[in-house]
């Protein structure tokens, strides 16, 4: 059965009936079992309908939407290549404690497998769109599973996730063997991540080894693999309907967590982050998108500041960068307000000048603008430096790479920094999702004004690019002074 084929099959209905089913796992050897015993290494819409639709193989996501990606992939390659796409490993913080796995994007992207130790294989068979998709996971393992937890296995690599060729990632030397020799050219996606002895156990008994260097010795030496990082960024840049609802929901989700947040009086950077952490593992979330900058006073002149340690002083604004995610895709957020609600008359003066800013920057967020994210960020960059001379700065000189030192915006979308590497020259397209994050950050220092030193800030939403007009993703985060201080009233 085609892979084509199987995605217009009900996701595992053939195999219920009556709640009585033949799981993956024991499909293959006619053992019927109950659908509440079935088990898999990450949820289906069996096992987890409160997590998942019929027909999705992640939240939101379709199995024909994995297959579409596939197609697209495919139709970029020349024929007779293959695609090598290698899915992330678990990290360890020491010894046997590992961290909560986090699968690579690209292989997310592609087949909605959210398991380590896995290898995706894609197959461009002639010039038309017919590729084969090969997926070798790891197979079922009851002792390793006590430990680990549930595992797919190699049967639902096939019955859940439409691969047509699958396999054990355990013999993954020999599966190589069969594909890459008789290929024209070669691609490869290796996660960041991966480690000098990854996949030594996978690769039959061969010395420890990067996979890289075993697909370049299987390759040869007139077909040194390709890297498909510039493929997959462009695939990955512009967004389907069904990736915008799911930044969309994340999106609301974290901006009602921002708002809620604002009513709530906290003594220090802690209780802010588990208040928000808390916010972010509920209505469906995964939990945070990234390592949450909750920076009180000073702090938030670092960019990156998540020691989230210290004190709230009451008459000190507090600078927060945070998001949830939801199926995978993030939302990214940034706000800055009064700890004790009320903004100070400079705070005022500050924040209304940055804020008018972030509002015209983001009305320009649309294909009919022309514009680019460098081009955004130049006008950022005249209209910040307008704004701090009308509040009495000296803008000379390299002020404004001391006072808004990071770019305006960035990629979103499975990642934090979506498409990585993509150049911000590209102009604006529908579909396109970005940040836009003007900041202001005042050294304490004598070249500045007394007023303002020490005082930092950034306004940050996630914006949908659209023909005529901005989509933004997270409105429900307020950000207009009446609007923050009204919820301490």
């Amino acid at each position: 059965m085609s892979a084509c084929t199987r995605l217009w099959r009900p996701l595992l209905r053939q195999r219920f009936h009556h709640n009585a089913v033949q799981s993956a796992c024991a499909g293959r050897r006619g053992i019927s079992v109950s659908a509440a015993d079935l088990r898999f290494g990450q949820p289906v819409h069996e096992t987890h309908p409160h997590l998942l639709k019929a027909g999705e193989i992640t939240p939101g996501i379709t199995a024909q939407e994995y297959y579409n990606r596939r197609v697209k992939l495919a139709e970029k390659l020349p024929a007779g290549s293959v695609a090598v796409i290698v899915g992330a490993d678990v990290q360890y913080r020491s010894g046997s404690v590992f961290y909560k796995f986090h699968q690579d994007p690209d292989f997310l992207y592609l087949t909605g497998f959210n398991e380590p130790d896995a290898v995706a294989v894609i197959e461009k068979l002639d010039d038309g769109l017919d590729h084969k998709f090969h997926l070798y996971v790891r197979p079922k393992d009851a002792r390793a599973e006590l430990w680990e937890g549930a595992r797919s296995g190699i049967d639902a690599a096939e019955d859940v996730f439409n691969a047509d060729v699958v396999g054990n990632i355990y013999q993954l030397r020999k599966h190589l063997k069969e594909i890459l020799p008789v290929a024209n050219r070669i691609y490869t996606g290796f996660p960041d991540s991966i480690k000098p002895d990854r996949f030594s156990v996978h690769l039959g008994g061969a010395p420890p080894g990067r996979l890289e260097k075993l697909v370049t010795q299987m390759s040869g030496i007139d077909r040194h693999p390709v890297s498909l990082r510039s493929i997959m960024n462009e695939l990955r840049v512009i967004k389907s309907e069904a990736e915008i609802k799911n930044m969309r929901k994340a999106g609301q989700h974290s901006g009602r967590a921002f708002t809620d947040a604002m009513r709530q009086t906290f003594t220090g950077e802690k209780d802010l982050e588990s208040f928000l952490d808390y916010w972010f593992k509920q209505d469906g979330c995964d939990g945070p998108a990234y390592v949450p900058v909750i920076a009180g006073g000073s702090n938030a002149n670092t960019i990156h500041y998540v020691t989230n340690d210290m004190l709230f002083n009451p008459n000190e604004l507090v600078l927060v960068d945070a998001g949830a995610e939801y199926g995978g895709y993030i939302t990214d957020i940034s706000r800055a307000w009064p700890v004790n609600g009320k903004f100070t008359p400079a705070q005022r003066d500050m924040y209304n000048m940055l804020l008018s800013v972030q509002r015209h920057c983001v009305a320009l967020c649309h294909a009919s603008s022309g514009l680019s994210l460098q081009n955004l960020h130049k006008i950022t960059q005249e209209q910040l430096q307008d704004g701090l001379k009308s509040l009495g700065f000296d803008t000379s000189g390299d002020a404004m790479d001391i006072l808004f030192p990071h770019h305006v915006g960035h990629y979103i979308g499975l990642d934090v920094h979506d498409s990585p590497g993509l150049s911000r020259d590209r102009r604006f397209e529908k579909g396109m999702c970005v940040t836009v994050e003007p900041g202001i950050y005042v050294p304490d220092d004598e070249r500045w004004p007394a007023w303002a030193r020490g005082m930092g800030m950034r306004i940050e939403d996630s914006v949908c690019v659209d023909e005529d007009s901005p989509y933004v993703l997270t409105t429900e985060a307020v950000k207009e002074i009446v609007d923050i201080e009204a919820l301490r009233d």
